[in-house]
């Protein structure tokens, strides 16, 4: 083992020590003795009315204009106090769509204050994605901007479902306009008693099905995972002392810029919420655009980016990038995910030496929980996606389930305090997941003898576009709507900007006239943009299945990517 690695090792036992800020304790969940941070907050209501003590510091810059902690509660009790009026209880759902903007974490702390559970929805999304969401969480309320009101036409086919929109002209009958609302003053809620079981939160993961899943996690999951992030900062700190006292040195309060979606847990845990948490200023953009965003980081002095590998490989490919007037502030960058390209890191390390970069691998259903690396640790190995998290188990299984000894290539499971209670009014998905306490992640990966996580491929169909997960079943779906469309195929297909981009091929009849332009406007019509094929093949031929009449995906892909179609 290297001396980085019994550095790691030694703080982190001392950080998790009897007595210590992360102090590691057990509790039964389920029948099941886990590991927990003794000292984290036992319900969301706690840990969010906590950061009042944030007071006139600022929290949220947007369009030009900085909302302090003090105005964010204001606005955050006011609506709360408007879902009361609407008899919202602990343990009924508010629906959240909108583009990243302060409103939509106003609604989401009021939900939580009141122990209601927010349930945040992809704002990508088209009308009939969109209803079939609000199908399944029936919320009691869903709050949206003016154009995902005008999305689902005014109407969310929710029996009894109120909807309260920020910025429209005009509203349905019934609805209420936020500013209206946050107009009237109103006293803090008092705090809900909860136990940590209960719902907390309901986030959407497309995972390899057809139709997005609700992951359904507790109060205690969700505090647990919001205090592992506090632990990996922490452990980051101690392993990387030069990175810190350069951040130190130059005085600047921390600042996040904010471009990944608030509906993702990599938007809404590691950002929004240990923001909130920590007293730390996000600046929000309403979309990414990588010239844009080196505009933000020179005028509001950003200090951290997270995103997808996608996104940082952008803004490294900026012309401005290399110059201190304008991104000398920048001290790191976070990549969600794990599997970076060589070229990201060579780029990296060379043109940001000593800095607090980092990547770390998580999911939805995990609350983004599993394993972290940054400063020092992400040098030392940046194609692993770091240390495990002290309040998570990883095994590394084989088709039957075993184990597999270090350093072989498995799927990777995942057990601990932070998993999801499973799929939000789907037991079938559920148990398909999970098996004994463990959650089935459909990565392929190995441990090194080290402890460090290697993902290296993926079980599941889903294409990574960018950051945005889309289930090839989806769309594929969507194009057998066709009616000259005899069967589809979606797969992913490398893209040097987005990571990974979505490709179709469909078969139709001889004399079929349908183009690929065509299929992409249906997809257009029915599917959010980031869905639509980049490129689309159409075929007169059968596409190859085995005995079993099973689609070869792979073998089709192949093909596909050497332009052997035809």
């Amino acid at each position: 083992m290297s001396q980085l690695s019994e550095l790691a090792h030694k703080i982190r036992a001392q950080l998790t020590a009897p007595g210590a800020p992360f102090e590691l304790a057990e509790e039964v969940v389920d029948g099941r003795a886990l590991r927990v941070y003794r000292n984290a907050f036992r319900t969301l209501p706690e840990l969010l009315s906590s950061a009042r003590t944030h007071g006139d510091k600022p929290f949220i810059s947007y369009l030009g204009e900085t909302w302090t902690f003090d105005r964010f509660f204001a606005e955050v009790d006011a609506v709360a106090a408007q879902l009361r009026a609407w008899d919202v209880k602990p343990g009924d759902r508010v629906a959240i769509a909108m583009r990243n903007r302060p409103e939509w974490a106003v609604v989401l702390v009021a939900t939580g204050l009141i122990g209601a559970v927010p349930a945040p929805l992809n704002s990508f999304g088209l009308g009939e994605e969109l209803h079939a969401a609000l199908a399944d969480v029936e919320p009691c309320v869903f709050a949206c901007d003016s154009d995902r009101l005008t999305r689902i036409g005014g109407d969310t086919r929710v029996a009894g479902c109120r909807i309260l929109c920020v910025g429209a002209t005009e509203l349905p009958a019934g609805a209420a306009d936020y500013q209206a609302v946050v107009s009237q003053a109103a006293e803090p809620p008092v705090l809900p008693e909860l136990g940590p079981d209960d719902p907390a939160l309901i986030l959407f993961t497309s995972g390899a099905t057809s139709r997005a899943k609700g992951a359904l996690s507790s109060q205690r999951s969700v505090c647990q995972a919001l205090f592992n992030i506090d632990f990996i900062g922490a452990l980051s700190a101690l392993t990387s002392p030069e990175a810190v006292a350069a951040l130190m040195a130059r005085g600047l309060p921390p600042t996040t810029l904010t471009a990944v979606p608030l509906f993702h847990v990599s938007g809404l845990h590691a950002q929004l919420l240990s923001a909130l948490r920590n007293g730390r200023r996000l600046v929000f953009v309403s979309r990414w655009d990588p010239v844009q965003a080196i505009e933000v980081i020179q005028a509001e002095r950003i200090t951290q980016f997270n995103g997808a590998p996608s996104m940082v490989m952008q803004l490294l490919a900026q012309p401005g990038f290399d110059d201190p007037a304008l991104t000398g502030t920048l001290s790191g960058l976070g990549f969600g995910g794990a599997g970076l390209f060589q070229r990201v890191i060579d780029e990296l390390q060379r043109r940001r030496p000593n800095s607090l970069s980092g990547v770390g691998f998580g999911l939805t259903e995990t609350n983004g929980v599993g394993a972290a690396a940054s400063g020092t640790l992400f040098a030392y190995k940046p194609h692993s996606a770091g240390v495990l998290s002290p309040i998570i188990d990883v095994r590394i299984a084989d088709a039957m389930g075993q184990s597999l000894p270090i350093g072989e290539q498995g799927e990777v499971w995942l057990r601990g305090v932070t998993i999801m209670q499973g799929y939000w009014r789907d037991p079938d998905a559920t148990a398909a997941a999970m098996c004994e306490g463990w959650f089935r992640s459909g990565d392929v990966g190995y441990l090194d003898d080290e402890g460090f996580l290697f993902i290296v491929d993926r079980i599941k169909d889903v294409i990574n576009r960018s950051g945005e997960k889309i289930a090839a079943a989806e769309v594929e779906s969507c194009l057998l709507q066709l009616s000259d469309v005899l069967e589809a195929a979606v797969f992913a297909v490398p893209d040097e900007d987005m990571g990974e981009m979505v490709a179709a091929v469909v078969s139709v009849g001889e004399g079929c006239t349908l183009d690929a332009e065509a299929v992409r406007a249906h997809v257009a019509a029915h599917l959010a943009a980031y869905k639509v094929p980049a490129v689309v093949q159409v075929v007169t031929q059968a596409l190859p299945r085995n005995p079993a009449g099973k689609l070869l995906k792979r073998q089709l892909r192949s093909a596909f990517v050497d332009g052997q179609l035809s």
